[in-house]
């Protein structure tokens, strides 16, 4: 992967859809892991100023996620966010095979996608104890805690 960094000058507005996909708890082993929490931000389709944020989170000792908590979110006011979040991602590697290794140790799955870039780390399953072919560097692995700031900031917002 390149170590350059693609600076993004399309505002996310201006995007007929993006999806970013947040879920800790990736790690699993013979069976799929249970997440602790999915967090969902599309673009609105019917509301193009929107995002559109649905949280489900897993309460400690529960087998399952929470009802889902939706708000929305001024597409204006986090388009900046959301450009630093793609421009990242565009920079940083996932594993190869997908699934394989959890490459960033942060037992954190990240799923983006928009008409400029699809990128996921974590695979559909999550992640076993194998071996990637790719490797995060300590650059790549500070990005992607970046990355996951973004998110956990947009998330925090109030609407």
């Amino acid at each position: 992967m390149s170590s350059s960094t693609c600076r993004n000058t399309r505002s996310w507005s201006n995007i007929p859809r993006t999806n970013v996909y947040r879920w800790t708890r990736i790690n699993g082993g013979f069976a799929p892991p249970t997440p602790s929490a999915i967090h969902t931000l599309v673009h609105s389709k019917d509301s193009p100023s929107q995002i559109v944020v649905n949280s489900s989170v897993r309460p400690d000792g529960q087998p399952l996620l929470g009802e889902a908590q939706f708000k929305h979110l001024n597409v204006d006011e986090h388009s900046p966010l959301i450009d630093e979040l793609e421009s990242i991602l565009k920079t940083i590697p996932v594993e190869s095979p997908p699934g394989s290794q959890d490459i960033y140790g942060l037992d954190i799955g990240l799923v983006y996608g928009s008409d400029n870039l699809q990128w996921a780390n974590g695979g559909p399953a999550g992640c076993g104890q194998g071996y990637s072919e790719n490797q995060a560097m300590d650059e790549d692995k500070a990005k992607f805690k970046r990355a996951i700031e973004i998110i956990n900031e947009t998330l925090k917002q109030d609407a």
